[in-house]
């Protein structure tokens, strides 16, 4: 489902945990005016790994959050500590089942993270370069914040919305998400797992405007 061509490691090779942390401003505490969504992306210690924000802004980029919401088309760059892009993740605009594409450093398509339809759970499928199905994420009914990571069936992994204070969560959507995979997950599948995780909190936690 990967493609062979593969022009340098992917990002998070080998990394089995992650924490990918929304970084929120005072200002919308306050106002309930929304900026960009910021991210830190930390290892298992808590050493920040890289950073991801949504790209583009102006009045045009804050009408389209005012009035869309979570429904809103994204790019979201993900940068490491000298500032350069590794991996975006962009997503068109859809009225039902969101769609996010992953590209590499280079601007090659990694691969692709499409919502499915499903009546008691949330399903979505993680596609290859080509568009192949190499691995799914479900998240179960009685667990609302959990999303199994399942290859040909198995689960390898799940991510998983943490609990970020009662506080934080009554006055703000910045949310805290927790990815972890086995050992033998193929590495190619890592980088599109993070772009899904950035979906997930677009499709189901960012509170609607």
């Amino acid at each position: 489902m990967y493609g062979e061509r593969q022009i340098a490691a992917p990002i998070l090779a080998g990394v089995d945990q992650v924490r990918v942390r929304q970084k929120r401003e005072l200002a919308e505490i306050f106002t309930g005016w929304e900026t960009r969504n910021r991210y830190e992306i930390d290892d298992a210690s808590g050493q920040p790994l890289f950073f991801a924000g949504e790209a583009g802004g102006g009045i045009g980029a804050f009408f389209l959050r005012q009035w869309f919401g979570s429904k809103r088309p994204f790019t979201i760059e993900v940068k490491d500590h000298a500032g350069t892009t590794v991996l975006t993740v962009k997503r068109p605009w859809r009225w039902f089942f969101a769609r996010a594409e992953i590209f590499d450093a280079t601007g090659r398509l990694l691969g692709a993270i499409q919502q499915k339809f499903s009546i008691l759970t949330r399903h979505f499928e993680v596609e290859g370069p080509t568009g192949a199905v190499g691995a799914e994420l479900v998240g179960p009914f009685f667990k609302p914040w959990t999303f199994e990571v399942r290859v040909r069936g198995q689960t390898v992994g799940k991510i998983t919305k943490k609990w970020s204070g009662l506080l934080k969560e009554a006055f703000t959507d910045a949310d805290n998400f927790g990815m972890e995979l086995g050992p033998g997950v193929d590495d190619r599948l890592r980088p599109l797992l993070l772009g899904a995780t950035f979906l997930i909190d677009f499709a189901y936690f960012e509170k609607n405007n």
